[in-house]
């Protein structure tokens, strides 16, 4: 039986990596540009490319994480640091109104051009940092099995998402102008900025322990 805890932050996970898989940004203007350009195979590669490049990150940001863990006063930081920046990325879904994409025919590895725009990409960074480690450790807190299936519900929503976008981009361009695209932008956009309240909540928490 999950618990209520676990359920909120594997649901948390899901709307995240939704949230990143679909929101205008580097790496989905080059899922974009690759499917339409070359066809949805090469879109695809691109949408496969955070399984690789976030690996490093994750480790990276665990590391300076867990050596902070025992600061209250720097975790409380981190938290709120993660509400800010959910904040902002709250705001960028909700006015989304487009994505420009220009579309190119050089033929280049899609795979590895989605490996460097996702490494060169601060997102990825701050995301871990600040909202990614936390969340996990939260979730050893309560058992392994909500870390799994954190990870696998953040991933699959971010990956998947990527690639659906991957699939029907090769089919038609009109894809980022979509008004159903839009509200579900302001939808996501709207959770985000409920999940950064509970990132302050978190914060304001670890001060008074």
């Amino acid at each position: 039986m999950i618990s209520s805890e676990s359920y909120g932050i594997i649901t948390m996970g899901a709307v995240l990596g939704l949230t990143a898989g679909i929101s205008p940004g580097p790496l989905l203007a080059l899922v974009i540009t690759q499917s339409i350009a070359h066809g949805k195979k090469d879109g695809i590669k691109v949408a496969l490319a955070p399984l690789i490049t976030d690996l490093p990150i994750i480790a990276g940001a665990f590391l300076v994480f867990s050596g902070l863990a025992h600061f209250n006063v720097i975790i409380s930081l981190i938290s709120f640091f993660g509400g800010m920046f959910l904040i902002y990325l709250g705001y960028e879904c909700l006015k989304t109104k487009e994505l420009n994409i220009d579309i190119t025919k050089d033929k280049t590895d899609s795979f590895l051009k989605g490996l460097v725009v996702n490494i060169l990409n601060p997102h990825p960074y701050l995301f871990w940092i600040t909202i990614g480690i936390p969340l996990v450790l939260k979730a050893n807190q309560i058992s392994l099995g909500t870390v799994v299936t954190f990870f696998i519900a953040f991933y699959s929503m971010l990956v998947g998402s990527k690639i659906i976008v991957a699939i029907i981009a090769a089919r038609s361009k009109n894809i980022m102008t979509n008004k159903s695209y839009i509200w579900i932008m302001r939808i996501l956009g709207s959770a985000l900025l409920v999940f950064a309240v509970l990132f302050f909540i978190e914060g304001f928490k670890n001060l008074t322990v």
